[in-house]
This record gives C-alpha cells, structure tokens and sequence, in this order.
C-alpha cells in the first residue's frame, strides 16, 4: 500500500527486522517472545479502531463512507466493527440457518 502510514511503515519494518535476524535460534526466540505479547496489543488494537470508528459514525458519516475510509470494506462490516464484532464473533450461517 503506496499510502502506508508512518505507524503502520514502523510496524512492518519491525517484522521485516525479525527475517533479517541470520541466527535460526535467535530468530525464533524473538519471533516468540513477540507473539506472547501479540494478543494483549492485538485487542488494544481492535479497541482503539472500534472507538474510531464510532467516533466518525458520530460526526455524522454514514457508514459507506466509513467502510471506504477503512480500505474499502462493506457498509456492513464497517457497522461490524463499530459494534465490536470480529470476523472470529459475526455469527456463521450454519446448515440449519439456512
């Protein structure tokens, strides 16, 4: 994404940086240590975005406009993440359902 910004540029300099590391055993412990302490950032992560977009929905964007904002997902979805659901807690249309 040519429009990357700064923070998101960082981030994945970061993860270039862990392949760059030649030591296997090195790497990997890193890797790990990273991942421990990937799920506490992650649901930050998902917090602050939610409150975002919540924020923007109460500026008055419709929710279009806000999906086109996030990189062009569905309306739908859009309403997904300002009311907190994840791809993993959307309910799944099961056999039953239909």
């Amino acid at each position: 994404m040519a429009d990357n910004r700064e923070e998101v540029r960082r981030l994945v300099e970061a993860i270039e940086a862990f392949e760059a590391i030649e030591d296997d055993e090195a790497c990997a412990k890193a890797v790990s240590e990273a991942l421990a302490q990937w799920p506490d950032h992650h649901s930050k992560l998902r917090a602050l975005r939610q409150r975002r977009v919540q924020a923007l929905k109460a500026q008055g964007k419709t929710w279009a406009e806000i999906g086109e904002l996030l990189g062009g997902i569905t309306a739908a979805r859009a309403q997904q993440i300002g009311a907190g659901l994840s791809g993993a807690t959307r309910k799944k249309k099961g056999p039953a359902d239909g």
